[in-house]
């Protein structure tokens, strides 16, 4: 599992650790890292290190000393390596005199953006993981000069001007092709839009004591987490030798109108392939569902005389109907609340019922659950997950370029819904999964159908609602990469590729 710690966390384990160690010893231990891996792109673009051209952006801050430091250990190997100092004045002084001694050259900013352009590689070393906002205007020209010229952009530890803590980019950020982080990823380094600047990301270890074990004498709770194959193998629901259909557990889909009968029929296929024994279906779709899923136990008196469920799927193209999604709220077991359902289910109802609810709305729906603009939800998606588990009491997968997954009351942005974007997002909001699988090709009429049946097959088997949200949308996300393979898919590809994605999770 992929964890990640905020600012503070991070910081506060540094410098115990840095109590223990001589001084200057965690940051060669950065810059050691950080120079293997340029050197390692180099090899890569150039063929070697000796006589590649090297520009690093260098800020006032410690990372600017892990670029400095880094560099000057490029220099010994024979790169020509240029420095471009943001803060001439402010510049880590040993790092420059270590640059300096190894026959680096300092260049000024104006002289460096030709230097920027030709580099086979620009090292980011201008902001730091505390850094608020976007770049400096006087970073800007040297931002853009390094995302048009040839060489590979690396930035250490976060690409400047995005934040650590949010993943938020609040003005302009350099981008990059992969980011060194040292010690621990942090939450912007997986949630978009941050997540779409940091490239791939490489983590060097320097010994910092967060995690499991903890932080001195306490377990430090990750702010965000992705999990990994390993992780969902072990969640997946397995039949044991005494099983039947009933005892792996029952969903009901209530979902599908005359207007939207392909919406049952998506949900029903998502679900039939979550786990579950069996899945009950009930609505208008029935004859369509049959047609499709003859192995579908079938109802039209309502969900209430369907026949015992272990949870429920409501909303998928239900229309108006409210009736419905009132008569899934009121019943005593898990229920997945998605597309139409979201808008119908009051937040009383919602906040009131005992069992677990996981609500998967996407941004629009998110948007206007909160009553923002549906780009505040996009540009904040951590506080806006986590507003809305708060506000309606419950576990919220909220869909996008990164699937976040809050557990119930989640907070963050407190109970009022503006400030989305730049809302209280801190230690104590608790932890939120991001779903690392999927692919843009996924963004396709019905995929949240699939989903949505895939989440509540897996809430009927028995997973608690964070992980039946999950693994969900991590099996989605591999089904949706197998069936796409670089083209256009369907929903229903991705519900067919849904059991390729449980056995590669599973041979691990």
């Amino acid at each position: 599992m992929r964890t990640a710690y905020g600012v503070e966390t991070v910081r506060a384990a540094e410098r115990e650790l840095m109590a223990r160690l001589p001084e200057g010893a965690l940051m060669q231990r950065a810059a050691a890292g950080l120079a293997v891996v340029c050197a390692d792109v180099l090899g890569r673009v150039s063929g070697r290190v000796y006589g590649s051209r090297v520009v690093l952006l260098v800020g006032s801050g410690d990372n600017g000393g892990d670029a400095l430091y880094a560099g000057a250990r490029l220099a010994r190997r024979g790169a020509g390596v240029r420095a471009v100092l943001l803060a001439p004045g402010r510049a880590h002084s040993g790092g420059l005199a270590a640059l300096l001694r190894a026959g680096g050259r300092v260049v000024d900013a104006g002289g460096g953006l030709g230097a920027v352009e030709q580099a086979d590689l620009v090292v980011d070393g201008i902001v730091g993981i505390g850094g608020k906002g976007g770049l400096r205007p006087d970073a800007v020209p040297l931002a853009e000069a390094a995302e048009r010229g040839r060489g590979v952009v690396v930035a250490v530890d976060l690409p400047s001007g995005v934040d650590a803590d949010t993943g938020e980019v609040r003005g302009r950020a350099l981008r990059a092709d992969l980011t060194v982080t040292f010690g621990a990823y942090k939450p912007g380094l997986l949630i978009d839009p941050a997540r779409e600047y940091a490239g791939a990301v490489r983590l060097v270890d320097i010994g910092l004591a967060v995690g499991e074990g903890g932080l001195g004498e306490e377990p430090v709770e990750a702010r965000v987490e992705a999990l990994q194959h390993a992780d969902v193998a072990r969640l997946l629901p397995v039949p044991a030798a005494e099983s039947d259909k009933y005892r792996r557990g029952v969903v009901g889909v209530a979902a599908g109108s005359a207007r939207y009968p392909g919406a049952a029929v998506l949900a029903v296929a998502g679900a039939l392939r979550g786990g579950a024994g069996a899945v009950r279906y009930v609505g208008p779709a029935g004859e369509a569902v049959i047609a499709r899923h003859p192995e579908t136990l079938v109802s039209d008196r309502g969900p209430k005389h369907a026949g015992r469920v272990q949870a429920w799927v409501v909303g998928p193209g239900a229309g108006d109907d409210a009736a419905t999604v009132g008569e899934v709220l009121a019943a005593d077991v898990p229920v997945l609340i998605d597309a139409d359902g979201l808008r119908l289910a009051e937040v009383g109802a919602v906040r009131g019922r005992r069992a677990p609810t996981l609500m998967t709305p996407h941004a629009g729906e998110a948007a206007a659950l909160l009553g923002v603009e549906r780009e505040e939800v996009e540009a904040g998606r951590l506080a806006a997950v986590r507003e809305l588990a708060g506000r309606y009491g419950a576990t919220v997968l909220l869909k996008g370029s990164t699937t976040l997954v809050a557990s119930a009351g989640g907070g963050g942005a407190g109970e009022g819904a503006a400030g989305v974007a730049g809302g209280d997002v801190g230690q104590g909001a608790g932890v939120v999964r991001v779903n690392p699988t999927g692919t843009p090709w996924l963004a396709t009429a019905g995929s949240g159908d699939v989903l949505s049946g895939l989440g509540g097959s897996l809430l009927a088997a028995g997973l608690s609602a964070v992980d039946a949200g999950s693994v969900a949308a991590y099996l989605h996300g591999l089904a949706g990469r197998f069936a796409a393979e670089g083209a256009p898919v369907t929903a229903e590809d991705v519900a067919g590729r849904i059991a390729e994605a449980w056995r590669s999770v599973v041979r691990v």
